[in-house]
Formats: structure tokens, sequence, C-alpha cells
């Protein structure tokens, strides 16, 4: 997708450092793209996954590409709340915290 936000620098030095590995992980991801989910649900429960797992930075990289597909503050918010139940308050303020750096 070219209207992607542009990743971390760290992001683009990893795969110039790691390029097999970067080119394995686009694999990956593009396999979870074949199935009957669209691309806003998609990436609405790659943010859930990323909380449950407490990746910061991968909850940071699901908010900027969810924002740049029109995903709004109130979807992303929603996750928050779904979330809470299974996460726990400790881990679902945490996660609300990386969300809102970026909104």
């Amino acid at each position: 997708m070219s209207d992607l936000p542009r990743p971390p620098e760290t992001h683009h030095h990893f795969v110039s450092t790691f390029p097999e590995l970067a080119k394995a992980w686009e694999t990956v991801g593009a396999a979870g793209k074949d199935g009957p989910l669209d691309e806003k649900t998609c990436r609405l429960i790659k943010l859930a996954l990323a909380m449950g797992a407490q990746q910061e930075g991968s909850v940071h990289a699901s908010v900027r590409k969810g924002l740049a597909m029109g995903i709004t503050r109130e979807e992303l918010e929603q996750v928050v709340i779904l979330a809470a139940g299974t996460l726990g308050f400790p881990q679902t303020v945490a996660a609300y915290t990386w969300i809102k750096d970026l909104l």
C-alpha cells in the first residue's frame, strides 16, 4: 500500500541490515490478507492483538496504519473498550496511552 505512513527509521535500518528476514516477514504478512475479512477489520484485529501482547511498537504501527486508512478515533477507542474485559485494567490503560501517543 503506497499511502501508508512511513515506518520509523529504526525499521528501515533493520530491513537494510537483515533483508532476508524482512522479506520473510513480508511473506507472512501477505498470507494473512487472504480471507473474507476486509482490510479495516484486519487492521483493528491486529491492533487488538498488539494490545494483548503488550507490544507498544506494534500498537503504534497499527494506529498509524489505521489512521492512514481512515479508521476513526472512535473505532480505535472501541477496540480499547472491547479489550478491557480480557486484558484487565492496567494493560488496557497502558495500551490506551500508546494509542493516544498518535491521536
